[in-house]
C-alpha cells in the first residue's frame, strides 16, 4: 500500500479516549499493513515511558501497552521535542524503539506524497 498515516495524539490520561483513539486507529493501520507514524505530543509524551502505558486504563478498549508494542513493531512512534524538553524526558528515558525528534521532521513526514494526517 501507498499510502501512509501520521497521527498525532495530543492527549495522555487526562483524556482518555481521545489518547485511546490514536492508539487504537495506529495500531489497527498497521495490522492492516498502512505504513504508521505515531507522534506524541502534550500529556501523551509520558506514555512513551517505560511502564506508563501499562497503567492506563480505558474500559472496554485494548491495553495501551499492548497498542505501543503493536505500532512500534510494524511503525514508528515519535515523542516530540518540545514536550519532551518540557517534561525533562530524554531519549533514554523512552521505551526501546521511541524516538525525539521536533516539527520539521512532523512537518516533512505530513507532506509527503499519499500522507494522510490524523490529530487526536
Amino acid at each position: 500500500m501507498n499510502r501512509a498515516l501520521v497521527i498525532k495524539a495530543t492527549a495522555g490520561e487526562e483524556s482518555p479516549e481521545r489518547c485511546n483513539q490514536a492508539f487504537t486507529v495506529a495500531a489497527a493501520a498497521v495490522a492492516s499493513g498502512v505504513r504508521v507514524s505515531l507522534w506524541l505530543t502534550g500529556e501523551a509524551s509520558w506514555l512513551a515511558v517505560p511502564g506508563r502505558a501499562a497503567k492506563f486504563a480505558l474500559p472496554h478498549a485494548a491495553p495501551l501497552d499492548d497498542l505501543l508494542d503493536v505500532v512500534l513493531t510494524g511503525g514508528r512512534v515519535t515523542v516530540c521535542t518540545q514536550c519532551a524538553a518540557r517534561r525533562e524526558l530524554t531519549r533514554a528515558d523512552l521505551v526501546p524503539g521511541v524516538r525525539i525528534a521536533g516539527a520539521p521532521s512532523f512537518v516533512e513526514e505530513v507532506t509527503e506524497e499519499g500522507v494522510q494526517a490524523l490529530v487526536y
